[in-house]
């Protein structure tokens, strides 16, 4: 009998959503890690990611402390919090998000407030089936420095610049991890011993810090 993969993730856009629907919905559903909500004036997407979305997820997600550790930066991960403004009209749930310069700031609050807190510095975004509403212009309009973004094939970097976001090879908040090293280790994290993959990680980045 075939096995039939499951998709990475499942969507849904729903249109002409209020403010108070988007918030009564993030309340209903609180408890359930697997769903995303995506909003943006009106526009509501809400996703559901199975174990091959989180995987990637989390390999990046490790890359990125990895590089923080080794380059001694301070670092909070958020993981998959909600981040919304109401007078944007925006709100959104990454798959992991990291401070570094304001990890301090925010290290010891349950709750992020958009409106007096910093947003966080770096996104990751696993994207395989391709998202029906564009990110992106949320990310920018809240202040997102850097997205690292996994679209099924390769990792891609992109840094916010005078409100859009343009390709980088070189990560400007976790340098010197690249793009490219970033595929790579991804790659490898599918078919190596957890702790092989930690230290090849490590020594890449010690040669390059």
């Amino acid at each position: 009998m075939p096995v039939i993969a499951a998709p990475p993730e499942h969507r849904v856009l729903l249109h002409n959503i209020t403010w108070e629907t988007y918030e009564r919905l993030l309340a209903e559903n609180g408890e359930s890690c697997g769903t995303r909500f995506t909003y943006d004036e009106g526009e509501l997407e809400i996703m559901v990611v199975s174990a091959s979305h989180e995987k990637p997820n989390r390999t990046l997600a490790h890359i990125a402390e990895i590089t923080a550790e080794v380059t001694g930066r301070d670092l909070t991960a958020v993981g998959s919090a909600t981040f919304k403004r109401k007078d944007l009209g925006k709100g959104f749930e990454p798959d992991s998000c990291f401070y570094f310069r304001h990890a301090r700031a925010v290290r010891d609050k349950d709750e992020i407030d958009l409106e007096t807190d910093p947003a966080p510095e770096l996104i990751i975004e696993v994207d395989i089936s391709r998202s029906s509403l564009n990110r992106f212009p949320i990310f920018g309009a809240i202040g997102v420095a850097e997205i690292w973004r996994y679209d099924g094939d390769r990792v891609r970097f992109y840094a916010l610049h005078e409100n859009a976001y343009q390709h980088i090879e070189e990560s400007t908040v976790l340098s010197p991890m690249t793009a490219t090293q970033a595929t790579a280790f991804l790659e490898r994290g599918r078919r190596e011993d957890w702790t092989d993959w930690l230290q090849a990680v490590r020594e890449w980045i010690r040669a390059r810090a």
